[in-house]
């Protein structure tokens, strides 16, 4: 039996889509989603988590994505879970976890999205709703999924 590796989220963008290219033309867009759980503990309490999610969409669906998508907007998004290693220019190794999507829906209209904080602006809970700082790793042929 083969194994099964599928990601769906629904959740609001950190930030806006980064549009870049590989060196052989390949369109790669690249954003965050914050997914929330919230839940009540043993006190009664009201707690929440949010955890940020690296997205990396290619071809036509990444120049979508950086034509449709703003920070804050609802999307759903649909895909793949993939770890990449390589070497900083120090020679460290380093590693990121990223969603490869394959498929991604607006689930809220533009004024909605307007209307609506961000994820990163919303909630009651004292935990840190800070987006991790983007990983600047060079983008290679390799990195196409097909």
């Amino acid at each position: 039996m083969k194994g099964l590796n599928k990601v769906m989220l629904i959740g609001r963008l950190g930030r806006d889509p980064e549009l870049r290219y590989t060196q052989n033309g390949q369109t790669v867009a690249k954003f965050s989603v914050a997914t929330d759980e919230v839940w009540v503990d043993k006190s009664g309490t009201k707690q929440s988590r949010v955890e940020w999610h690296n997205i990396v969409a290619w071809g036509k669906l990444a120049e979508i994505c950086n034509q449709y998508l703003k920070k804050g907007r609802l999307v759903y998004v649909e895909g793949r879970i993939q770890t990449r290693q390589w070497e900083d220019q120090s020679g460290g190794k380093r590693s990121t976890t990223e969603i490869v999507i394959s498929d991604m829906n607006i689930l809220e209209s533009r004024t909605a999205a307007a209307a609506e904080p961000a994820a990163a602006e919303y909630g009651d809970s004292t935990v840190s709703r800070d987006e991790p700082p983007v990983v600047d790793e060079p983008i290679t042929d390799d990195d196409v999924p097909f």
